[in-house]
């Protein structure tokens, strides 16, 4: 099945703005579903003071995308941020290999797709690097199935979490894989750091699920994920709660990129 028969891919390379311009972008895509389905809203914003790095330029901004696939009996959401090494490389990626593929195929594969989404975007940065270099790419995804379960991979410093009865909850995995150890034959010579290492893991949606924040260093090194849920969590308009993250993390002198995604279940 052909992509020409999904909604096609929205991907936003969004542009630096200072707060208060009022720029913003919200997409709310609820198609027909079943009544027993718990709907899903999003919002999202960036900021990028040039501040920040002495008026750094466009390339270095982060990346936001969202998409939405209708395949047969599954609706499938895709979010995430990355920087600007890591681009548009993850979704092109799995709009290749995972997202054109039948829906059995798309539950079975998905975990293994999202891995090697992030590994070959790490091998296309690391061709591009000296190999004297040490680097840091990061970026962070989630896939929601059906409203039903929650994908996620995160890279670096980018992080998800999950607010569940108001308590904030890590999406972490158990299994680490670094690209060193799977590109090693691409990255001969070149310095990896640390931050290299992908992590994927997946959860249930249930009743006690209430939202899912993504969010780049610029959130997590001016709050840690509890202050983060508290914040938000009277808030249920998810593009106001991602307004509300960015301006608090700004207000807290963060000193990096600040970009967030609020994913709510109601």
């Amino acid at each position: 099945m052909g992509l020409k028969d999904h909604l096609k891919l929205k991907a936003f390379r969004l542009k630096r703005f200072l707060l208060g311009n009022g720029q913003k972008k919200r997409t709310a895509n609820v198609a027909e579903k079943a009544s027993w389905m718990m709907p899903i809203s999003h919002g999202y914003h960036i900021v990028e003071d040039p501040s920040f790095k002495g008026g750094a330029a466009e390339s270095e901004s982060d990346s936001v995308v969202v998409q939405r696939e209708q395949i047969e009996e599954l609706e499938l959401w895709f979010f995430g941020i990355s920087d600007a090494q890591i681009g548009n490389g993850v979704t092109k990626y799995l709009q290749s290999h995972l997202f054109d593929k039948n829906p059995k195929e798309i539950r079975r594969k998905s975990k293994e797709m999202m891995r090697k989404a992030y590994l070959a975007a790490i091998a296309e940065i690391r061709e591009t690097q000296k190999s004297d270099e040490t680097w840091k790419a990061c970026s962070a995804s989630v896939m929601v199935f059906n409203r039903e379960k929650l994908l996620t991979a995160n890279m670096g410093d980018f992080r998800v979490v999950m607010c569940r009865d108001g308590v904030a909850h890590q999406m972490k995995s158990k299994h680490r894989q670094t690209a060193k150890r799977l590109w090693s034959p691409i990255s001969a010579g070149t310095r990896q750091s640390k931050g290299s290492e992908v992590l994927v893991g997946a959860e249930r949606i249930d009743s006690d699920t209430e939202f899912v924040i993504i969010g780049s260093t610029g959130i997590w090194e001016a709050m840690n994920n509890q202050e983060a849920v508290n914040l938000i969590g009277h808030l249920e308009d998810p593009q106001e709660a991602a307004e509300c993250l960015a301006k608090e993390a700004l207000t807290r002198m963060s000193k990096t990129n600040i970009s967030c995604i609020v994913i709510r279940f109601d």
